[in-house]
């Protein structure tokens, strides 16, 4: 008879998994017996369990190194809390019981991202894309999963961009509008643009008006105007490019538009939208490159469209990460 788990019971099969690899005593092992034989449901459970373990080292290493600081934190929280008993956790186990931890706790599970919220004063949550109107009447539109702080009390309008992107139509008031990102900082009077956060900088692209860019506070400023974008990474600006500004800003009516960029940038905007987590652990795959218009509300229906094409494989860990390779 086919059975299906519960999510409450596959947590709990991954919690025996991660007890039961480390010594387990012998009451742990008589309590996992009964556990395993009280419902065919833990049977099925289990067993997913132990082909999720077999894929969880690479994930949980990835993991690891994206929020490195912030969990060995937790880890060492794990290692001395009474709760632990007498776990000992080796490597390896270490990164697997973050994945399952990950994988109960959903999105939240993202230290970095709780670094990037405190002291924010707006913030959108994955999939959710928000305006808001600051107090100069100026308007902020944040995509998904992103974070801003606001100062406008040192003569000048100062917006950190802490994480993700936000699409900045600024009134003229005669103070300087200042959007910090990373090293460098883009500075308007009055008009429209973007800027997004990358891994090692950030992209401004203008929709209208004149901003002046630096990529770093010692940096040479260039000028852009409508259409032009540039980006900028450790403190060094790129040359300018002539964008289509509309397209590359469509995501503010739902649609993410590429052509040829990698793979691997496309799966990054996706987790943006996704409630959880998708991990692309196939760097030959996350070169090739996508062209297209996909609706950003449905990231899996794009990733099954994308597999289709590409040929990837795709694993879903209880509905809440997605690992391509």
């Amino acid at each position: 008879m086919n059975v299906t788990p519960t999510p409450a019971q596959e947590q709990a099969a991954l919690a025996w998994l991660s007890r039961l690899h480390d010594q387990p005593s012998s009451d742990d092992q008589a309590t996992f017996s009964h556990w395993l034989r009280a419902d065919p449901a833990h049977v099925q459970a289990y067993s997913q369990a132990q082909v999720m373990w077999e894929l969880s080292e690479v994930p949980a290493r990835t993991l690891a190194d994206e929020d490195a600081l912030a969990l060995q934190g937790y880890l060492k929280a794990m290692r001395t809390s009474k709760r632990s008993r007498t776990l000992r956790w080796s490597g390896a186990l270490a990164m697997a019981a973050c994945l399952v931890l990950m994988v109960s706790m959903g999105a939240g599970w993202q230290p970095s991202r709780w670094v990037d919220d405190f002291g924010a004063d707006y913030v959108t949550a994955p999939g959710e894309v928000k305006t808001v109107t600051l107090a100069d009447n100026s308007q902020v539109t944040l995509d998904a999963d992103s974070a801003i702080a606001v100062d406008f009390s040192q003569g000048e309008r100062h917006i950190q961009l802490r994480r993700g992107a936000g699409f900045f139509s600024v009134v003229h008031t005669g103070e300087p509008f200042v959007v910090e990102a990373s090293s460098g900082a883009a500075r308007v009077l009055g008009t429209q643009f973007e800027v997004r956060l990358q891994p090692a900088g950030a992209q401004v692209t203008v929709l209208s008006g004149r901003v002046g860019v630096v990529p770093s506070r010692q940096g040479q400023q260039q000028i852009l105007t409508a259409g032009q974008q540039v980006a900028y990474a450790d403190g060094v600006a790129d040359p300018l490019q002539a964008v289509d500004s509309e397209a590359r800003l469509a995501w503010r009516e739902g649609w993410l538009n590429y052509y040829k960029a990698p793979l691997a940038e496309v799966v990054k905007d996706l987790e943006r939208y996704y409630p959880g987590r998708i991990l692309l652990l196939n760097e030959a795959m996350g070169a090739r490159r996508v062209s297209g218009s996909f609706p950003s509300k449905d990231p899996q229906a794009v990733l099954n469209a994308l597999q289709a094409v590409l040929g990837f494989e795709q694993h879903s860990v209880l509905g809440r990460m997605i690992v391509v390779r």
